[in-house]
């Protein structure tokens, strides 16, 4: 329980995770660690990248010190094996009640995609820490204040749609912790992973001067 509780500690106190989608294992590794440089210590790296559990483990035995979960994990099967590979933390685009008593069962946080209500509340009773609030570029700016009304205690991390320029509004408005993606990639279509590293530098920067 101690690492599940430093896990969620550390990606609320960062406030920042990438979420890193590669064209394959070295390509995602090489991602990560740019973002790592930028000073981003929050890692999800997707399950959509080919061989992308050989990326997180090869990212777990190099960067010590970053949390790194799995993404886009549809099942079970996947959620186990994730953990197996060394995922700090798993992330699914839905909520799954069987994902979720696989994380509970090793203590590893869950963090699914609810978008209504009724999925956010079916998660928090399945033991969810946390709540990805997926398509944040669907669900808007207002999304947590709407939620926090009713349900005042959930956390949620907003991803898809968080860039440069709202990051601070999802902040401030109580986001758990901002999920940002192919924005921070932006320039680095060539393999040009300084540009990722500049990019992680901006929102590390940005966010750096916020108070909470």
């Amino acid at each position: 329980m101690l690492k599940k509780y430093e896990t969620l500690n550390k990606l609320n106190q960062k406030r920042l995770v990438a979420v890193i989608r590669g064209k394959n294992a070295e390509d995602a590794v090489a991602i990560g660690q740019a973002a790592i440089n930028g000073g981003i210590e929050s890692l999800e790296v997707t399950l959509t990248t080919p061989n992308g559990l050989t990326a997180l483990q090869q990212l777990k035995k190099k960067e010590k010190t970053a949390v790194i979960g799995a993404g886009s994990v549809l099942d079970p099967e996947t959620a186990r094996l994730s953990i197996i590979y060394g995922a700090d933390f798993i992330v699914s685009p839905n909520f799954s009640k069987a994902i979720s008593e696989v994380c509970n069962l090793y203590s590893i946080p869950y963090l699914p995609g609810c978008f209504t209500v009724t999925e956010i509340t079916e998660a928090l009773r399945s033991g969810v820490d946390v709540i990805k609030a997926f398509p944040g570029s669907v669900a808007g700016l207002g999304f947590i204040k709407s939620i926090h009304g009713p349900i005042p205690n959930v956390a949620i991390m907003p991803t898809g749609g968080v860039n440069l320029q709202n990051v601070d509004e999802w902040l401030n408005q109580g986001a758990y912790a901002v999920g940002i993606g192919s924005v921070l990639t932006k320039g680095a279509e060539k393999g040009n992973y300084h540009a990722v590293e500049e990019n992680a530098h901006a929102f590390t920067d940005k966010v750096g001067v916020l108070n909470f």
